[in-house]
């Protein structure tokens, strides 16, 4: 399907409204040629003829045609056609707005945030424009020039005829533009996406900016990308210079053409007063199409454009799609990885991997940074598709599940947390809008976050600042291990979730976790062995393999890595004792 046929699927929905409102602009347009005629016919029955009686019905039919007028058109812009693209913008907004909440992982990190904002606003308003406003203006402005030409010719062929030999120059001038500008554009709506995506990067990342004093650098940086968007706009404006100058010039020359061959006409009694007049009036049906054609082949480019931009965002294939007989069970939360390998581009993220775990039990996972070990939990929760073999929850294949009961039976407390713009008590119900607060709170207990909830400023109606701001980190991050106990999942994942607390409140947590949820199944991504030593299983990735697994103590009797990663955290002589 062509962006053009695609998006004209949203505007047949409203094809009724739609053509009643260009019914409406056609009968508009019809009304703005009567009043030439009529000023004709009032030199003509009343100045040459000496009916002055009939001034008085002129006058009336003209006062009324112009009020008639004025409601069609708004009636056909405002209350269809306006109103029409507002609900075509909506849908085509709203169904994108869907589909990137379907994508998976890897669309987000192959599309950048300022690109989907710049498809999700400007481009989406080129489209409205062009459906409520540019279709308008082509259909209204196309016919007033051939009805307009057409009546010019039935009142003196010839000098019509004297008059309209730019007009094929005037069109060929437009062509020529429409491809010429074209690139323009594209570049415009392409650094357009680039502006977008530093304001929002350098805007929410300006506590590092400011902690490494970096504001000449990001300010430097956006001046290049800002310079780029004026330069893209110039040079449009460049092409623009070349053209409608020209175009306009042309259109003014039929202005003299009329005073010359017309006034010659009238003088060699060839016309009569009341025709020249009455083409002078007409004059503007030809001049004024002719002057708005630049601008509106402007338009209509800035709107392929933009389509073509959102149409092929939108034919970003899904790489994860739920299966087509999906299973709806209950998780329980065992869990099983049968030689998964795993790749990103042509990087091997994990090889070979192979565990199990049975529900219930806690599962340690470490290694050192780009090991693999927050890609290899994004694969039980079906973020990404395994490259080879099989994930298994409860005996079947992620790829069996439907992705909302899978999910939905899994809760992560993730690295990069993420709070929203809410409540303390939103951010921790994300997951359980309707919970009640008994098991909030109690799931905030068990995070240890409770205390200091309590001692904000409004308690759990304290409002959280974009992205956490205003909270520690170890606060932050209390937070969204509540939110993750609060969805009480079947399998719990918690990567790196303790980082940023003290050992005392790990511990606690640690405590509350083996003591309060022992029915579920936790996995535990750590760089402290503390996070990890009372695990049932402790898996070892380096490089994307699974080098070691077994208890904390099987592996301290094994000297390999994890032993000396435990000799550098907490000294050889414990080591070697294999004790706390």
């Amino acid at each position: 399907m062509r962006p053009f046929d695609w998006i004209m699927g949203y505007l047949k929905v409203y094809r009724v409204r739609y053509v009643f409102g260009l019914v409406l602009i056609l009968a508009a347009a019809g009304l703005a040629l009567l009043n030439p005629f009529i000023v004709g016919q009032i030199v003509r029955v009343v100045f040459q003829d000496g009916n002055h009686g009939a001034l008085g019905g002129f006058i009336a039919v003209l006062i009324l045609s112009a009020a008639l007028r004025s409601i069609l058109r708004y009636v056909g812009q405002i209350y269809s056609m306006e109103t029409v693209s507002q609900n075509v913008v909506y849908n085509l907004r709203r169904d994108i707005y869907i589909r990137i909440h379907n994508q998976s992982f890897s669309f987000f990190d192959q599309n950048r945030v300022g690109d989907i904002m710049a498809r999700m606003t400007g481009d989406m308003d080129a489209i409205r424009h062009f459906i409520s406003f540019v279709i308008y203006m082509v259909v209204e402005n196309g016919v007033i020039f051939f009805v307009g030409l057409f009546l010019m010719f039935s009142v003196s062929f010839p000098l019509t005829l004297a008059m309209v030999f730019v007009a094929p120059l005037i069109g060929f001038l437009a062509i020529r533009q429409s491809k010429t500008i074209k690139p323009y554009f594209a570049q415009i709506r392409e650094q357009f996406a680039k502006l977008n995506s530093v304001c929002q990067e350098n805007i929410s990342g300006n506590r590092v900016v400011k902690a490494f004093t970096r504001e000449d650098h990001e300010i430097e940086k956006f001046t290049v990308e800002n310079q780029a968007f004026y330069d893209a706009n110039v040079n449009s404006f460049k092409v623009w210079g070349k053209f409608l100058p020209v175009q306009d010039f042309l259109a003014g020359v039929l202005n003299v053409v009329l005073i010359v061959v017309g006034g010659l006409m009238v003088i060699n009694d060839q016309l009569e007063m009341w025709q020249l007049i009455t083409i002078n009036g007409y004059l503007w049906a030809i001049t004024n199409p002719m002057r708005l054609v630049g601008w509106l082949v402007n338009d209509i480019q800035r709107f392929f454009v933009s389509l073509d931009k959102i149409y092929l965002m939108v034919r970003m294939g899904i790489s994860v799609k739920n299966p087509e007989n999906p299973v709806s069970n209950e998780i329980k939360g065992s869990i099983e990885f049968k030689n998964v390998d795993f790749k990103y581009d042509d990087t091997h993220v994990l090889k070979n991997i192979s565990f199990k775990a049975e529900a219930g039990q806690t599962i340690g996972i470490v290694g050192p940074t780009g090991a693999g070990k927050t890609t290899l939990t994004a694969l039980m929760c079906r973020y990404h598709d395994t490259t080879n073999g099989d994930v298994l929850i409860d005996g079947i294949n992620v790829k069996d599940y439907d992705l909302r009961s899978l999910r939905g039976g899994i809760a992560s407390a993730m690295q990069d947390v993420f709070l929203f713009s809410d409540t303390i008590e939103g951010n921790v119900a994300y997951g359980v809008p309707d919970a009640p607060l008994e098991e909030l709170f109690a799931a905030a207990e068990a995070a240890d976050a409770h205390g200091f909830i309590l001692k904000t400023s409004d308690g759990y109606d304290t409002i959280v600042g974009e992205r956490g701001v205003g909270l520690s980190g170890g606060q932050k991050q209390r937070l969204s291990l509540a939110r993750a106990l609060a969805a009480n999942p079947s399998i719990l994942i918690l990567d790196d979730t303790t980082s940023a607390v003290d050992m005392e409140t790990e511990h606690e947590i640690q405590t509350a976790l083996r003591e309060k949820y022992q029915d579920m199944t936790k996995i535990i991504i750590a760089h402290r062995i503390s996070s990890v030593r009372h695990s049932d299983l402790i898996l070892v990735l380096v490089d994307g393999e699974l080098i070691e697994s077994g208890t904390h103590e099987q592996l301290i009797s094994e000297k390999g890595y994890y032993n000396g990663l435990f000799e550098g955290q907490y000294g050889a002589g414990e080591a070697n004792d294999g004790t706390e």
